[in-house]
């Protein structure tokens, strides 16, 4: 029996250590109880299952590899390092994953329209990328701030036949850009899918993203026992909303020597207040229609990396710290963007901003492990995207130091 009790109503635990459920108007969650037993039904449906991993397969390019971070190991000394290549994903980053999975739900569900929500514009990429291979047309609403500083994957959508909205709301970043899509679908859910992209949000999207998002567990379980034998030591990904952690690290939940780190922005510093870390700082708390830890000053949410730029997190994260079974350390802007470079440089990857923050916490962690120990990294997506955010960072940082 799994460590992991989630209610028939999508609430994970009881009483102090309860997280998820649907706190929705009526409206809405006639629309969820629709998507819900959608989900229930199509989830164990042979035939959907067959056709989502033809897909994974033939047009995602599964699996991807395990890959032994030769060098890496090597000059950092200690636990080998191996890195679950989801960059190597169609579309650049484990977003398409669950696109692949949502579309074909809403395909049963006879959508004629779909919206999604981004942050750094990889879940908008991979929903536009589904949405044209199957003649769908598609919404996607993101953050003013996030458009400008991720304005290739807003020309990449648009290319791909989408329409992208700027939420010019509050921080004009991933929170505003869910709370329109929620406003969009309450309001269009007859003849509407929301494609929801991380593991947060009403019952059953945590459930389904895990789900779909699990196949990255899986795969790293298996190449891991080919490659080494055995299972290994600790495992580690980027949390903001926590999809590509959850699918890493649920197939492994119920093995008990298995050591579970998600990485939270700790932007500017926890102490600034400056940051995007509810599992680190926050208390539970409802948003966006289910309870997790959420940020006390959500205005001040901020994460050099656009994806990880979100107040909450999945009630699943809520519930694995909660009840002990995973930890959630921070890692600042600084130290992601030095692992950035590093992984770079070192193993010939430009890794996400978003990944670089597992990189960063490996980078420390690997050193205090012994040399047969082993260490996974979610690269959650490649650094295509925020190549031209860190080269401006770093010609402003060479204007400084020639002024001074």
């Amino acid at each position: 029996m799994s460590m992991v009790q989630v209610s028939e109503k999508g609430i994970f635990g009881a009483g102090e250590t309860e997280f998820g459920g649907s706190y929705v108007s009526e409206e809405l969650q006639q629309a969820l109880d629709k998507l819900d037993a959608a989900f229930t039904h199509y989830r164990d449906d042979e035939a959907f299952e067959r056709e989502f991993h033809y897909y994974l397969r033939e047009y995602v390019g599964r699996p991807n590899p395990l890959y032994f971070a030769e060098r890496l190991t090597r000059e950092l000394g200690g636990a080998k390092i191996y890195l679950k290549r989801e960059d190597l994903n169609h579309t650049g980053a484990h977003k398409i994953n669950n696109t692949v999975g949502q579309v074909l739900l809403a395909k049963r569900m006879n959508a004629k329209r779909i919206i999604a929500e981004t942050g750094a514009g990889q879940h908008g990429v991979a929903t536009a990328t589904v949405c044209a291979m199957f003649n769908i047309p598609c919404t996607i609403y993101m953050g003013e701030v996030d458009t400008k500083r991720q304005a290739l994957n807003v020309f990449r959508m648009r290319m791909l036949g989408a329409e992208v909205i700027a939420a010019k709301s509050g921080n004009r970043t991933l929170k505003e850009a869910v709370d329109e899509a929620l406003m969009d679908y309450a309001a269009n859910y007859e003849d509407t899918f929301y494609l929801l992209g991380s593991a947060v949000g009403p019952h059953p999207y945590p459930l389904m993203v895990r789900h779909f998002q699990s196949v990255i567990g899986r795969e790293a379980k298996a190449q891991c026992l080919e490659k080494e034998g055995r299972l290994p030591d600790l495992i580690t990904a980027c949390v903001g909303g926590g999809s590509n952690a959850i699918g890493l690290f649920y197939p492994f939940v119920d093995d008990e020597g298995v050591r579970i780190v998600g990485v939270e922005p700790a932007g500017k510093g926890l102490d600034s207040g400056v940051h995007a870390a509810p599992l680190c700082t926050g208390k539970p708390d409802i948003i966006h229609g289910f309870k997790c830890y959420v940020m006390e000053d959500a205005e001040n949410c901020h994460s050099i990396a656009a994806g990880l730029d979100y107040p909450g997190v999945g009630p699943e994260h809520s519930y694995y710290k909660a009840i002990g079974r995973a930890d959630y350390v921070p890692v600042g802007d600084e130290e992601a963007l030095q692992a950035f470079l590093h992984l770079s440089k070192t193993e010939g990857i430009i890794p996400a901003l978003e990944s670089s923050h597992a990189v960063a916490y490996a980078m420390q962690a690997a050193p205090r492990m012994s040399p047969d120990q082993i260490i996974i990294v979610s690269l959650s997506g490649r650094g295509d995207k925020d190549v031209a955010q860190v080269y401006d960072m770093l010609r402003a940082r060479e204007g400084e130091l020639q002024e001074a």
